[in-house]
């Protein structure tokens, strides 16, 4: 049975548990866990961090741990009982640990590696607290390191700030919010701003001295040395080196190492220096014998200095090699450290190239404490402390020192009989009051123990030798008294073995008879002579005789006269010893009572450091003094007491301020000392008033702490000593006293006054006294002494600096121990609230007043249950009544207040705002219901309820803004929240009570709502983005604010009644901001309120169009801004009620009367959210892609066709015109930004400043987008539309005069048709992409798209940039439509393969004379319909010759919008299909197939190839694969008997089929008469190979001679065209190409390069066929089908449109051959005559097939002299088929130019019939007469043609397509009557062909019924202008010479055009005809 536990309540997991039991739960080791129940064994409860799921598990496998459970029961919650450090640790880390994984998943390597070494560092930390073997020191430091780390991560992840106190964290609940800011703010600060160390450290460590001639052992002296006042500020550091220059003892590092302590900031200055003295140990002279002395002397060796400031800028241990200088001469010894300083270069020099000396220096920071924390390592390790020469900056109680510094300083020796001057070497003794020899201590410096002796240097034959060494004599206090330093002086001899010789002695003594020790300063002292050592064993008998010059009396001239002197210098540091007499005379005053007077007057003037040192000593004297004579020393003890106490403020002796209060509490002992004490106090403000000097006062009141601590003190004695006698005469004294300060603190002054000043001294130390007086006043007592002091200060004070100290005795009299006692703070409450409320009132001293706030709040606690102590309770009145409303006023006044500058006001400012908040919150937080009634009823009248209402929910919102509290403050704003809601549910009643029906009052409702949608919306709240953890916290603590607060909304929206018009439609957008949070409670309480909208909407206007128009525009800037969800449109259509008790809004509006309209609303409504989810989702992703376009293409037009929003709609223009712009698609972002430009009108209309456009009017406007739009076709290549808009600019212009911007615009619209000719252009390749499954988002969902590719963008190029935009996606393996369990698939899946585009400006594509670089244009541009092929075999296949039975399906798809446009992909509208037969297809291969080799013979004749190996894998593939068998496998599939009786309808075709053979013979023949003029040596046997299997390939096809039409056509490979364009170059129609070319170097690509990268074709030995595109066997076809295997994602060009033309070729997935050589389109621009002549171009109805690289012309029609200069060439024009008429009197051909002619080439021989191509056939028309008079025979004209029986009918140029020469004159409408003759020299050698009659002519005046409409270009195009249509000239050879030039391309919409002759039917083309206005494009 399972039973609940009691005890059993939280554990940890100890071993894995997978849970396979029956409701098992599965555990992992580490989980905790929470436990309900117990059963047999088993335990039932979940882990903590997911609640949701419980089961059972075995008790073994947790450890129970303690456990503190709240809320016992169903919902209680266990608090694991162990240190607070170890949960917050634990519950950190683990958050930690899931950021950690993301961090290396985004790659932030660095962060990733430190966060795992800090995790580490905290896991092992928290080990070291679990086992619990810390000492309690060592535990603290454990915590702090622990909670500095967890402060770092959480300040590094971007987590929150944690409050804490003592390394714990804190409650909010638990304590004030005034204290919780305080913590906030100081952990922030920390982080902020380290402090400053005002002591500072140098570490020196001593390494070696390097040099090239050592030999002897060194000393090395250290010390810091200050350059600006030429003294050591240290004492010296000292370590011996061995003969190699390293340190002597190794081992030991404190004899290498020292720390320089102590250091004040003012010594880290450029002229404090690191001087180092290095002194040998060895022979006099450094080059002597060895054997010359055995004796070692200290002799002088260099000097290094280094300026401490160097150091500053090193933080690590730098290692340093110091340069050793020497002097010159060893008398400047004592000052070469000087002398470098001075950089006095004559007196030093180098000791040697290559001497230094190595040592580490480091500056450290901070007391000494801190660096033996943070540098263990170092004094663990031994470093020996130096110490500075007298006592640091700030001296401690308790230090024990007493070193006597002695400086040798300089002698004065006779020569003693020598000839020379002596080598003299003092050695110096300490001896003791006995005379014996004190032992070790003599000490050269730090470093090294002290010795009993110290030898000097000895300087070389000098008589006045100086020194300048130092020595510390660390001698004991109680050794001092009696002790003697004796300095022997002896003369080194270099000869006689070198001994010593004692000559003469100084001595002096330690201590003065009188106890005074020596005085610091020189001495100079007495040199007694003396020879023998014996002499000196009895000091006392030279101890009686005088030690210095100084102290001898006048009469003894005999020694004062002596020449011989001995001068040094001591200097004293003791704690104990003093060299003062006057500060002895005070101690003794006993022994000498007349002297009291004269010292206590001198004690002024003693040193501080003197007088700390014997505090406890001088204190006793002064109150021993006075209770001995109080009368007459009172004064003078009290003004000298004042003194002390004074003396201690000093920052240097600050800290003795604890031993001054020791010596009060414990040997204090004036029990007598009060009353005089009361009295001189008193005295003393008495004559306040009076004095004029009011410094000795003030001086008095500064020390008035303390005065009153001894006052108190002396009293508590007295009445131990006699039971509390005098209480009475004590009490009346203090009152008296009191009432002495009241009088003088009343006194209004001036604050220029003296008193003004003294009353400011007196309240700055006042607040200090309240302690003393509770040690022996009640509470209330005192409390009243303070309330009238404090209220005896004068109301209106005058003085500004006196009110500033006023509110700081307020501050420290709140912050005191007296203010927390609730008995006291009653009485002084009051007071302090009157003084804050006149401050707050006028801004005055805002943050003294917020810090007295805070301090009074921070005081105040609610109980546990909730309830405030009655106290509390009325102390929170008071202050609600006095400082609430002028609290709310200063944080609005401080709020809107404009920002100081500088950063200290703005720190300030931010300080002030703060503190004021956390005050307002606290006070808030203690209100209770009774405070919130008493305030509401406080109120005299509405409008002062109404202005605290609007005031308060003002204060709330700025509370709210995100800037008031820092990021990581979310403990601080939940608090916030917390307070606000609670407040709001308060407030809320107020105005239901006194705002509704006819007291309603707009406003404070509309603060109201405001304030609440703010509420819920802010960050902080949104629980969604908080971790699992985070938010379980705040569930658990506060619950969902948002739901309150959204409760309440509806709640006080229900009590609005009819008022709730008043806010239709203003808080549409506020209230559906609040449903977009992603809270099902909250949305299902929100929701309900705009159907109650919407109802009475409906209600007063009849319809709810406004809250339609204000829901649609705030849905979308929401959405955009990130926030709504697919559940929140779920919410808004669903009619299944979800969560909660409201159903869905659609649900809710069926009922209604208006259910019709509301449910259209939603529908709207839901499908602008699909797709603003739709864009919002794809704006997340980082680049700018195709799915981000797409979205907004779809957003933008579902504004403009459905909610007609234009506002919305130009807004998304923009939108999408960035996103191009980002992207580089410049095309489609002008194409983009003409949607924009076409709801202008050019009308002077003001616009107002929209987006990034200033006022402006529509002109102006308009033009600037007009001039936009053309940079941006420019950059996009799109200079067609260029030009248009240029064109109109320049009629704006034109029509404004603007003559200036005319000229530039046509300067503009001139290079732009330059670079259409000189610029090259890719040709974009075309994919059609289907999106299937539900996974899309809504604009792409199982949709079909045509994309343009970018640049050199190939198929898997694409497909890859596909996958990578939808990584989920899967690509599909086949081209079939998917079926419906793809559609409906929950899954992504992508069907990509290659489309070709069919253009729509055919006129321009079959054109002869039209450039390629124009023409490319017009076959890739304004593409509305795409084609894909797809061979199949229908019925028996046979295996002989799979030709038979090979069909195409061609698929045709036609978009809603033509390519390019506003996107690079848009949707298919429309799917065709049709069947392509067998013939057909072998038809439509022939005809490409003769296309190529046309092509590619030409380029070779222009010289445009750079060699020739294009044309010889042609010829070479067809001529082969014709040889064996291609043609033939045709010929037996088509031409056979069977074929033609069972399928008597192809007759046509079949002939057409033949003569394309034919055709293409011919085409070979002489493509190999062009091939052998260019062949190199080494492939001339190919050559001939080819010749001789070219006449093989005649005859397999039977072909003896070539039909008389083939024949008889004068077949050249120019360009026919009568014009010249930019380009063209002089006719090369011979194999020999005689004339000299003008071409361009562009690369030639060879056409193998061009194959499909996944032909299957694609072996090497089928490269040639791959190009000619036939083989032998026809099965390759089938490999080319998509199949399984082979995707279309996995190939450039799957199943390609013209995928049969390479039948009967291997079969291959590529374009058609024109697309395989797409490399001479790209970079080659033929000359009009050097192209074929028959134009071989795709039918007409078929016309995706690609041009040619260039147009084929008509070499019979005239041509135009290429000598003409450009403006007298003709222009041509795309907007017919027809070719413009020639300048009158063009030059003809000369006479030699025609015999250049090579053999001609037949033009393509004309055909009709065809099913696919639905073309009628068409006869042949009877010419015109012609110079020419051979007859050709009949032939068959091209479908595509129409011609008048009287054109003269050039038979072999006819038979060309519909863009050569004549033919097109079919459009012309010509009569009869029109035709002429041609002038006689103008075809004087091209032979034309006798005019033939057609006989089924057409009526010259109907327009033929298959003429292709030029068609209208697609939706955002600019050539929907108006553009009418325009009269074809004839060919010049049929017209009458023209009277203009035809314009350029592109086509002018609106030029004048003149025709070349009057036309049947139709007006005069050269009457000018009216300019149209150009018209508005359609956008949508």
């Amino acid at each position: 049975m399972w039973i609940p536990t009691d005890h059993e309540k939280y554990g940890v997991v100890l071993v894995s548990f997978r849970g396979t039991v029956q409701h098992g739960l599965p555990l992992e080791i580490g989980d905790t866990v929470q436990i309900l129940e117990k059963c047999e064994g088993w335990y039932r409860g979940y882990i903590l961090k997911n609640p949701n799921v419980k089961g059972i598990f075995p008790s073994s496998y947790i450890h129970l741990k303690n456990a503190h459970v709240k809320n016992k029961g169903q919902f209680e919650t266990v608090i694991p009982v162990e240190d607070s450090v170890i949960t917050e640790m634990t519950s950190t880390l683990r958050d930690w640990g899931a950021m950690w994984k993301q961090l290396y998943v985004k790659n932030e390597g660095d962060l990733f590696h430190r966060l795992w070494h800090v995790m580490n560092e905290i896991l092992d930390l928290r080990r070291q607290v679990l086992v619990g073997h810390l000492t309690h020191d060592r535990m603290r430091d454990v915590k702090q390191h622990i909670t500095a780390r967890l402060d770092w991560g959480n300040e590094q992840l971007g987590l929150d700030l944690v409050p804490r106190q003592e390394f714990s964290m804190v409650d909010p609940d638990e304590i004030s919010v005034t204290e919780l800011y305080k913590l906030m703010e100081h952990r922030h600060r920390k982080k902020d701003t380290p402090a400053v160390a005002s002591t500072h450290h140098l570490f020196v460590h001593v390494k070696s001295l390097v040099s090239a001639n050592l030999g002897e052992e060194l000393e090395v002296f250290i010390h810091i040395y200050d350059g600006r006042e030429n003294r050591p500020l240290s004492e010296r550091f000292f370590v011996k080196l061995n003969k190699s220059g390293l340190p002597k003892s190794p081992e030991k590092t404190e004899r290498q190492c020292t720390l320089f302590v102590d250091l004040g900031s003012s010594d880290l200055r450029k002229d404090v220096y690191i001087v180092v003295h290095v002194v040998r140990i060895g022979r006099m002279g450094a080059g002597e014998k060895k054997n010359l002395c055995s004796v070692p002397y200290r002799r002088p060796f260099g000097c290094a200095v280094v300026s401490i400031a160097d150091l500053l800028t090193a933080d690590s241990k730098d290692d340093h090699l110091l340069k050793v200088y020497a002097c010159n001469t060893e008398s400047e010894w004592h000052q070469i450290h000087e002398n470098i300083i001075k950089k006095a270069n004559s007196r030093y020099n180098l000791s040697g190239s290559n001497t230094g000396l190595a040592v580490a220096l480091q500056l450290l920071h901070g007391d000494i404490e801190q660096l033996r924390r943070e540098y263990m390592v170092l004094f663990t390790r031994g470093v020996s402390i130096t110490r500075k020469l007298g006592f640091s900056d700030v001296i401690m109680p308790g230090e024990m020192r007493n070193d006597l510094y002695i400086t040798l300083e300089k002698g004065e020796f006779e020569k003693g009989g020598k000839s020379v001057a002596r080598n003299v070497e003092i050695t110096v003794y300490v001896l003791d009051i006995d005379g014996q020899i004190l032992k070790t201590h003599v000490a050269a410096g730090s470093g090294e123990p002290g010795g009993d002796e110290y030898h000097s240097l000895v300087l070389y034959h000098n008589n006045s030798p100086r020194w300048a060494e130092q020595l510390k004599l660390p001698i004991p206090v109680d050794m001092f008294r009696g002790s003697h330093v004796r300095f022997e002086f002896r003369h080194c001899s270099t000869k006689d073995k070198g001994e010593k010789k004692l000559f003469g002695y100084s001595f002096v003594p330690l201590m003065q008879e009188d106890g005074r020790t020596l005085p610091d300063g020189t001495h100079e002292l007495i040199i007694y002579k003396c020879e023998e050592n014996a002499s000196l064993a009895e000091c006392s008998r030279y101890l009686k005789l005088p030690f210095s010059k100084g102290n001898l009396p006048s009469n003894n001239q005999t020694l004062k006269g002596a020449k011989e002197s001995f001068w040094i210098t001591s200097f004293l540091c003791s704690t104990k010893l003093t060299q003062n007499g006057d500060m002895l005379d005070l101690l003794k005053w006993r022994a000498h009572p007349e002297r009291i007077n004269d010292s206590l007057s001198k004690l002024k003037e003693i040193d501080g450091s003197e007088i700390v040192k014997f505090l406890q000593d001088t204190l006793d004297t002064l109150f021993g003094i006075l209770d001995e004579s109080s009368q007459r020393y009172g004064l003078k003890v009290f003004d000298s007491l004042v003194h002390i106490i004074n003396l201690l403020q000093d920052s240097k002796f600050q800290h003795f301020k604890p031993v001054m209060d020791t010596y009060i509490e414990s040997h204090f002992a004036g029990a007598l000392s009060y009353r005089d004490l009361i009295k001189v106090l008193k005295w003393y403000v008495d004559r306040i008033v009076d004095a004029e000097i009011q410094d000795h006062i003030q001086q008095v009141l500064k020390a008035s702490e303390y005065i009153f601590k001894y006052i108190i003190q002396s009293r508590r004695l007295f009445s131990l000593a006699t039971g509390g006698q005098n209480e009475e005469e004590f009490r009346v004294c203090i009152h008296e006293l009191f009432m002495s300060i009241r009088f003088f603190l009343s006194q209004d002054n001036k604050s220029t006054s003296p008193v003004a000043q003294t009353q400011a001294v007196f309240l700055r130390t006042f607040p200090a006294v309240y302690g003393e007086l509770l040690k022996i006043f009640a509470v209330r007592e005192v409390a009243g002494f303070v309330r009238e002091t404090l209220g005896s200060l004068p109301t209106a004070v005058h003085a500004d600096c006196l009110e500033a100290v006023k509110l700081q005795c307020i501050a420290k009299t709140v912050e005191s121990q007296l203010y927390i006692n609730p008995e006291s703070r009653c009485i002084l409450l009051p007071v302090v609230l009157r003084v804050l409320q006149a401050h707050m009132q006028e801004q005055r001293d805002l943050v003294m007043c917020a810090r007295i706030f805070t301090s009074m709040l921070s005081l105040i606690k609610k109980q546990e249950n909730g309830t405030a102590e009655p106290v509390v309770s009325e102390e929170v009145e008071l202050i609600v009544e006095s400082l609430l409303g002028v609290l709310l006023r200063t944080i609005l006044e401080i709020s809107n207040r404009p920002q100081q500058s500088g950063p200290a006001m703005r720190l300030q400012f931010q300080d002030v705002t703060g503190e004021f908040v956390a005050c307002l919150l606290a006070l808030l937080r203690q209100m209770s219901d009774r405070h919130y009634q008493q305030l509401l009823q406080a109120f005299s009248g509405k409008d002062n309820l109404r202005d605290f209402l609007l005031q308060i929910f003002t204060v709330f919102r700025i509370l709210i803004r995100p800037e008031m509290f820092s990021k990581d403050w979310t403990v601080m704003r939940l608090v916030t929240n917390n307070v606000i809601i609670t407040t709001v549910l308060y407030l809320s009643d107020a105005l239901r009570k006194n705002f509704l029906n006819d007291k309603f009052d707009y406003k404070v409702w509309d603060s109201y709502f405001y304030l609440s949608v703010i509420f819920i919306n802010q960050p902080c709240l949104q629980l969604e983005s908080f971790s699992p953890s985070k938010r379980k916290k705040i569930l658990e603590k506060y619950g969902d604010m948002r739901v309150m607060m959204g409760c309440e909304i509806f709640s006080m929206w229900q009590n609005l009644g009819e008022h709730k018009l008043n806010f239709i439609p203003a808080m549409i957008g506020p209230f559906l901001e609040v449903t977009l949070v992603p809270q099902p409670d909250l949305r299902n309480v929100m929701i309900p309120i705009f159907h109650d909208m919407m109802d009475w909407e409906q209600r007063r206007s009849g319809n709810f169009k406004q809250v339609e128009a204000k829901l649609i525009d705030k849905l979308d800037s929401l959405m955009s801004e990130g926030k709504g969800d697919e559940t929140y449109r779920e919410l808004f259509n669903s009619i299944i009620p979800l969560f909660g008790p409201y159903p869905s809004l659609l649900k809710k509006i069926e009922r209604e009367t208006w259910r019709e309209s509301g449910i259209s609303l939603i529908a709207t409504v839901t499908r602008l959210m699909e797709r603003l989810l739709d864009y919002r989702d794809c704006m997340k992703l980082g680049e700018v892609d195709g799915k981000k376009i797409g979205c907004t293409v779809s957003l933008l037009n579902f504004y403009k066709t459905e909610l007609n929003k234009e506002e919305m709609y130009i807004r998304y223009i923009h939108k999408l015109y960035d996103l191009h712009f980002k992207a580089q698609n410049y095309t489609e972002a002008s194409y983009t930004l003409l949607l924009y430009d076409e709801l202008l009108e050019w009308s002077d209309r003001p616009l107002r400043e929209f987006l990034n456009y200033p006022m402006q009017s529509e002109w102006q406007r308009k033009e600037y987008l007009h001039l936009t739009i053309v940079q941006n076709f420019d950059r996009g290549k799109c200079w067609e539309n260029g030009i248009i808009l240029c064109r109109e600019l320049a009629d704006q212009y034109e029509s404004y005069y603007d003559y200036r911007n005319l000229s530039k615009m046509r300067m503009m619209e001139a290079s732009l048709y330059d670079k259409i000719m000189d610029q090259q252009r890719l040709e974009p390749e075309f994919f059609r992409v289907g999106f299937y499954g539900k996974k899309f988002p809504f604009f792409l969902r199982n949709k079909e798209f045509v994309c343009r590719g970018h640049d050199y963008e190939r198929l898997e190029a694409f497909q890859q940039r596909m996958l990578n935009e939808f990584p989920h996606a899967i690509a599909m393996q086949h081209v079939n439509q998917p079926d419906q369990t793809i559609y409906q698939a929950d899954a992504q899946y992508l069907q990509i393969y290659a489309v070709t585009p069919i253009p729509e400006s055919q006129d321009v594509l079959q054109r002869d004379g039209v450039p390629d670089n124009i023409k490319s244009f017009y076959k890739f541009n304004h593409i509305l319909r795409f084609r894909y092929d797809r061979p199949f075999h229908k019925g028996t296949k046979d295996k002989e010759n799979e030709f038979k039975s090979l069909w195409v399906e061609r698929t045709t798809l036609t978009l809603v919008q033509s390519l390019p446009g506003i996107s690079r992909w848009f949707e298919v509208d429309k799917r065709e299909l049709v069947e392509v037969s067998p013939l057909e297809n072998a038809i439509e291969v022939i005809e490409n197939k003769n296309l190529q080799l046309r092509t590619l013979i030409t380029q070779c004749q222009s010289r445009q190839m750079q060699n020739i190996n294009p044309l010889t894998m042609c010829l070479n593939g067809v001529i082969d694969a014709a040889v064996n068998g291609g043609l033939a496998r045709y010929q037996e599939a088509f031409f056979a008997k069977d074929y033609i009786l069972n399928h008597p309808e192809d007759g046509e075709k079949i002939g057409r089929l033949r003569e394309l053979m034919f055709e293409q013979a011919h085409i070979l023949e002489y493509g190999l008469a062009v091939h052998e003029k260019f062949v190199p040596q080494d492939m001339r046997p190919l050559h001939k190979k080819l010749v001789d299997q070219f006449h093989l390939m005649k005859s397999s096809l039977g072909i003896q001679e070539f039909p008389a039409y083939v024949r008889a056509s004068p077949v050249h490979f120019t360009n026919g065209s009568p014009r010249t364009c930019r380009n063209s170059v002089p006719n090369i129609i011979s194999p020999d190409g005689g004339r000299g070319v003008a071409r361009r170097s562009l690369p030639s690509y060879p056409a193998v390069n061009r194959y499909s990268s996944s032909s299957l074709s694609s072996q090497a030995s089928n490269e040639v066929s791959n190009i000619t595109g036939q083989s032998e066997s026809s099965d390759e076809v089938f490999n080319m089908q998509p199949s399984p295997s082979t995707s279309s994602l996995s190939s450039n060009h799957s199943a390609s449109p013209n995928v049969t033309s390479s039948a009967p070729s291997s079969a291959r997935g590529s374009p058609q051959m024109a697309e395989k050589h797409k490399h001479s389109r790209e970079n080659a621009c033929l000359s009009p005559r050097d192209r074929p002549v028959s134009a071989i171009f795709p039918n007409p109805m078929d016309p995706a097939q690609r041009a040619p690289p260039h147009q084929i012309g008509d070499a019979t029609l005239p041509r135009s002299d290429p000598n003409l200069s450009a403006p007298d060439k003709v222009r041509h024009t795309p907007s017919s088929w027809s070719l413009d008429s020639v300048k009158e009197g063009a030059p003809s051909f000369s006479d030699s130019f025609g015999k250049t002619l090579c053999p001609p080439v037949p033009p393509r021989p004309l055909y009709s019939g065809s099913s696919a191509k639905n073309m009628r056939s068409q006869s042949p028309v009877s010419a015109s007469r012609s110079p020419q008079k051979t007859m050709v025979p009949p032939f068959t004209p091209s479908p595509t043609e129409c011609q008048s029986t009287s054109l003269v009918s050039n038979s072999p140029v006819l038979s060309g397509s519909y863009s050569s020469g004549i033919s097109s004159l079919s459009r012309c409408s010509v009569s009869e009557a029109s035709g002429t003759e041609l002038p006689a020299g103008d075809h004087s050698s091209f032979p034309l062909p006798q005019p033939t009659t057609l006989p089924n002519s057409v009526s010259s005046s109907s327009d033929e019924p298959i003429r292709r409409e030029n068609k209208t270009p697609p939706p955002y195009s600019v050539y929907e202008r108006n553009n009418p249509r325009r009269p074809v000239p004839l060919p010049h050879s049929l017209s009458i010479p023209p009277q203009a030039d035809p314009p350029a391309l592109p086509p002018k919409p609106h030029q004048l055009r003149t025709g070349s002759m009057k036309l049947d039917g139709t007006s005069d083309p050269r009457v000018p005809r009216p300019r149209p206005l150009p018209r508005k494009v359609s956008q949508l």
